[in-house]
C-alpha cells in the first residue's frame, strides 16, 4: 500500500496533467483593427463631406466636434445617433450595407450632411 502523501501528490499530478494547466495555452492571435475614418464637424458642417468605405463589415467613424454647440450625428434609417457636445470626441462602430448612406448633424439641418457611400 502507498503512503497518503504519494497517494495525493499522484492525484494530483494526474488531475494536473489531464486538466491540460501542463500544457502551454494556444497563441491568440488580436482582432484586426477596424478601418478607421475622422470625421469632424465644425459649424455644423462635415469635414469630410464624403467618405467611401467598405460594405458589409464592420467600420469605425471617431467623430470630433470642433463647433460651439452640440453634435447630433444621425441616420434614422440605420438606427443610429451619437450626441457629442461642444469640443468632445467619440466613436462609432458600424456595418454598412451596400450603397449611399446620409449621416446629418441634427442640430444643423442644413448645413450638417455627410454622404458615407459603402461599396
Amino acid at each position: 500500500m502507498m503512503p497518503a502523501s504519494l497517494a495525493h501528490l499522484l492525484f494530483v499530478l494526474a488531475l494536473w496533467l489531464g486538466l491540460g494547466w501542463a500544457v502551454p495555452a494556444p497563441a491568440q492571435t488580436p482582432p484586426a483593427a477596424l478601418p478607421t475614418y475622422h470625421v469632424t464637424v465644425r459649424d455644423g458642417v462635415f469635414t469630410p463631406k464624403r467618405l467611401d468605405v467598405p460594405a458589409g463589415q464592420r467600420i469605425k467613424f471617431i467623430l470630433k466636434n470642433e463647433g460651439p454647440g452640440p453634435l447630433e450625428f444621425e441616420n434614422a434609417d440605420l438606427h443610429v445617433e451619437k450626441i457629442l457636445s461642444a469640443g468632445a470626441e467619440s466613436f462609432v462602430v458600424i456595418k454598412l450595407p451596400p450603397g449611399e448612406h446620409l449621416f446629418v448633424d441634427e442640430f444643423n439641418i442644413a448645413t450638417g450632411e455627410l454622404l458615407v457611400i459603402a461599396r
